[in-house]
């Protein structure tokens, strides 16, 4: 915190900016009325305050979206229709929206892609939370690779992929049904594996309950859940785990 400040400090000196200007850099955070969007959380935790836009109208998501991009190049909302993505669009050309995924990625100067991030779907009706996974692990900076309709109903698909998933930093299995595809790649591989658990599923699947307690009950050392449908969630949790090698943690904590 103190290089930034020394930093807006010196622009302010120097007349590069004026009063108003720095104060706005400063400020954690912007209240706008209907939200306090924080400012301050890309430089605290890498990665700034992603938009949920779910109960949201199209021009509250839109407004903290340009809060947002007051600080940072780059923004992310999730569970997003087609209404927010034509209001985020309208004010912000680089906007792109991800229909299945329902994820809206503005991300005009992407950073050089690190590591390996290996995303492992069991089935197509999966698709929409591991591309939403996909979309957040590769806005966080993480190289990604797919893996799709490998689940365990035909296990030959699966481990015909394991050389490259094995190749992976860390990897993110995403599953409906009876969940068992992330217990099957823990034991496959020697990297952590966020699992994902989705509500596809028959009659007792209870909407991804069923998968959820599977991924909990796992046998399988290595594997930590999310929760359901979550696929944002386990796209963040790996490209931390990813960013790790590259980003040793601060000694001291601002």
């Amino acid at each position: 915190m103190n290089d930034d400040l020394r930093k807006i400090l010196e622009e302010l000196r120097q007349g590069e900016i004026d009063v108003d200007a720095a104060i706005s850099k400063i400020q954690p955070s912007a209240d706008l009325g209907f939200a306090k969007v924080d400012l301050d959380r890309e430089r605290r935790c890498g990665f700034p305050e992603v938009v949920f836009c779910d109960g949201k109208t199209a021009d509250q998501a839109t407004a903290i979206t340009q809060a947002v991009l007051q600080r940072s190049d780059r923004v992310l909302l999730t569970r997003a229709d087609p209404k927010h993505a034509a209001a985020v669009a309208a004010v912000c050309g680089d906007a792109h929206y991800h229909e299945l995924a329902r994820a809206i990625v503005i991300d005009p100067a992407p950073r050089d892609k690190t590591g390996h991030v290996a995303l492992v779907a069991a089935g197509t009706s999966d698709l929409p939370v591991a591309i939403e996974a996909e979309l957040t692990a590769q806005i966080m900076g993480a190289h990604t690779t797919t893996h799709w309709d490998v689940g365990v109903a035909g296990l030959h698909r699966l481990l015909a992929e394991v050389p490259e998933i094995r190749a992976a930093r860390v990897v993110v299995a995403i599953a409906g049904m009876e969940g068992a595809l992330a217990s099957v790649v823990t034991g496959l591989v020697d990297q952590p594996v966020v699992a994902v658990p989705t509500s596809v599923g028959y009659g007792l699947n209870l909407d991804g309950i069923t998968p959820l307690l599977s991924m909990l009950n796992s046998c399988a050392s290595g594997v930590g859940v999310v929760n359901v449908d979550n696929g944002f969630g386990g796209g963040y949790l790996a490209a931390l785990i990813n960013r790790v090698s590259d980003h040793p943690p601060r000694s001291q904590p601002d």
